[in-house]
């Protein structure tokens, strides 16, 4: 069973208006790779020049904060649900 990924709106112009997409990768660094093979363009929106994921950017494996977690290098289940969640700013 694929991993579902949740992209959250802005990025969707990216993914053909999917707001979900399967993944394969076995951790999150492997499905941020297989995401800009198959949507190229998203992983420059989600990481930074070195490859981690820009600050204004969170990630969850089935709710969890992979901040929290081993980062990118984060285990991922094929039965997981990966959800990919811009920090929202206000005044």
């Amino acid at each position: 069973m694929a991993t579902k990924v949740r992209i959250p709106a802005p990025l969707r112009k990216l993914t053909k208006d999917q707001a979900v997409v399967d993944s394969n990768g076995h951790t999150i660094q492997e499905i941020l790779s297989e995401l800009e093979k198959n949507y190229p363009g998203i992983k420059e929106r989600i990481c930074d020049e070195t490859g981690q994921v820009r600050r204004f950017i969170n990630i969850f494996v089935n709710g969890e904060d992979i901040r929290f977690k081993e980062g990118i290098q984060t285990k991922v289940g094929s039965d997981a649900e990966v959800s990919i969640i811009p920090a929202i700013a206000g005044g």
